[in-house]
Order: structure tokens, then C-alpha cells, then sequence
């Protein structure tokens, strides 16, 4: 059982308790705060608030969070090793994403939330003991992904994400001949003729924006690292796709040469990698952590070499 305590400022006379709570509790959503109230679960002076209750400012209110309920999830596999842990703290956990497995659960499928809540203890996320997600990363893609373990945890990565204070770089094996570096930026949205693509070559409000450079280069294929300046859906996939440098494994938005390349085939995805993430704490602490490249991308990168080595 958790009790948190905060004090209604006296500008708060005439506001709602519910909202009150919503805007000064660390990641508590409105819908929670009004199931808190509805239960008993917050007191001024020792009694239970009725659920429309009205601020005079200046209370004193209590607030029993309660234990995090157990939702029922896919159980990992078995077989399934244990996520690798890059950074831990009472607020955050950051792990080394496997290919192959969807952030959050879709249907009966393990999911990295499920694998997360079955290896990490304290979690207290919306009431539940789960892991409360800020960004997500593809089946496919491997490599640093932040978890939230409480509501100000939550709170905190939402707004380093939304604030520009989160720096993402991932790694990438293109096919192609790049510029040593470029900044690619376009409209951004469905694509109308198959709106389960996107596309930069479209008329939409929304921009999507990159930068890349060049780490290696090798017969006809590099490495790149790119920074997202905006987190849009598969939106490295696409730009550099569209830019005429595909990603080598992208079975969406690969051309057939891309994706029948040997080291594609060495890697068995697209080769794609969340390299680092640096993230800048609220007093301007900056945490930083870094994914090892996963063996498959070393495979197709030793492939890509060996080539490179024997022309």
C-alpha cells in the first residue's frame, strides 16, 4: 500500500478534486483519480471524498494508491532468455529489445510489457504492475527501449519525448551509395494507396524529420547512423527508403534487390538497431545507455566486410 500526501495551493479554491489530482500527481490520469476517489481511497481531514468534491485550497489530501493489480498476460516462453537490463532505477528501465516480439501485447503473443512485468519487481503504473510505455519500437527492430515502473516515471518519459529532451541514434545497413551525411525532412502520413504504409509523398500537416551519417562503407551498402529528430511510425524505414537507400531485410519498404541481398539474408530482418539513448533528467542529469550491436547485424556486417576484403 502506497499514501501520498499533497496540499490543494489556495489559488485551487472552485476546482475539482478529481482534476486537482490529475494535474498534481505525478502521472495519475483523470479516469484513475476519480476510481481512487470512488473507493474511498482519498481523504481530507480524515474522510472519504465524495466524487465531484470542490477545493476550498489550502487542504491537506491523502491518497492511498493501493497494490498494483496483476492483469493476466501471455506468460513469456520458456525458452524466451531473460531481457537484458541497460539501466534500472526506481523510476525507469531500459532494456535490449530482442527482433522478433511487439512492444505491447498483441492477442495471445508474449510482448516485451509481459516480459518486463515478469522479470522487473515494483511496478506501479495506472494501478497496474505493468510497464507504462512512451515510444515503441518494431517487431523487428532491436535495441534500447524505455519502460516506465511508476506514473512519475511515466510522467517523465513522456515529456522528455515530447520536450526534445530524449536523443535517439540508431544503426542501419542500407543498400546504396549515401552522402557522408544528410538531413532528410517531408510531409508525413498514410499512404492512400495502402494505409498500412506510410510515406513522405503525401500532403499532410505532419512533418517527419532525420539526420544520417555514414560509419562504413562497403560494395554497393553502408552503415548509417541516424538521429530522429521526430518519432513517426517506421519513419527511418521509410525516409531513407524513399530517399533511394532501403533498409536491407525490410520486407515493407525494401526493394527486391535489398531484400535478397546475402548479408539481408545473413540478418533474416531488417537491419535496423536503437544504437543509444540519452535521456535529460528533470535537474539536467543526462543518462545514457548503449545497446551492443546483436549478432544477426554482426553477421551481415562481417558479411558486407569479407566482400569489401576479398575485391
Amino acid at each position: 500500500m502506497t499514501t501520498t500526501r499533497i496540499t490543494a495551493d489556495r489559488s485551487a479554491a472552485g476546482e475539482r478534486l478529481d482534476r486537482l489530482l490529475a494535474r498534481e500527481v505525478p502521472g495519475m490520469s483523470l479516469e484513475r483519480a476519480r476510481k481512487l476517489i470512488e473507493a474511498g481511497s482519498v481523504r481530507i481531514r480524515g474522510k472519504a471524498c465524495k466524487p465531484l468534491r470542490k477545493l476550498w485550497g489550502g487542504e491537506e489530501i491523502e491518497i492511498e494508491l493501493g497494490s498494483p493489480a496483476k492483469p493476466a498476460l501471455p506468460a513469456p516462453e520458456a525458452s524466451a532468455p531473460p531481457l537484458r537490463i541497460l539501466h534500472e532505477d526506481a523510476l525507469l528501465v531500459i532494456v535490449d529489445k530482442p527482433a522478433g516480439i511487439t512492444v505491447e501485447p498483441e492477442g495471445n503473443m508474449p510482448s516485451i510489457v509481459g516480459r518486463v512485468a515478469a522479470q522487473v519487481e515494483n511496478l506501479d503504473v495506472g494501478g497496474q504492475a505493468l510497464p507504462g510505455v512512451a515510444h515503441r519500437l518494431d517487431r523487428d527492430t532491436t535495441g534500447c527501449l524505455a519502460l516506465a515502473k511508476t506514473d512519475e516515471g511515466l510522467g517523465f518519459l513522456k515529456a522528455a519525448f515530447e520536450g526534445k529532451r530524449a536523443r535517439k541514434a540508431y544503426w542501419a545497413i542500407v543498400l546504396g551509395e549515401p552522402p557522408p551525411s544528410q538531413r532528410l525532412e517531408a510531409p508525413y502520413g498514410r499512404d492512400p494507396r495502402d494505409p498500412r504504409r506510410y510515406s513522405t509523398r503525401v500532403q499532410s500537416a505532419r512533418r517527419a524529420a532525420l539526420s544520417y551519417r555514414v560509419v562504413e562503407r562497403f560494395a554497393g551498402a553502408a552503415l548509417v547512423e541516424v538521429e530522429l529528430e521526430t518519432g513517426r511510425t517506421h519513419q527511418i524505414r521509410v525516409q531513407l527508403s524513399e530517399a533511394g537507400f532501403p533498409l536491407l531485410g525490410d520486407a515493407v519498404y525494401g526493394s527486391e534487390a535489398s531484400r535478397s541481398h546475402p548479408a539481408a539474408l545473413a540478418v533474416g530482418r531488417q537491419a535496423l538497431h536503437a544504437r543509444s539513448l540519452v535521456l535529460i533528467e528533470p535537474g539536467g542529469a543526462r543518462l545514457s545507455v548503449e545497446a551492443p550491436v546483436p549478432e544477426d547485424l554482426q553477421r551481415g556486417l562481417e558479411l558486407l566486410r569479407g566482400a569489401a576484403r576479398s575485391r
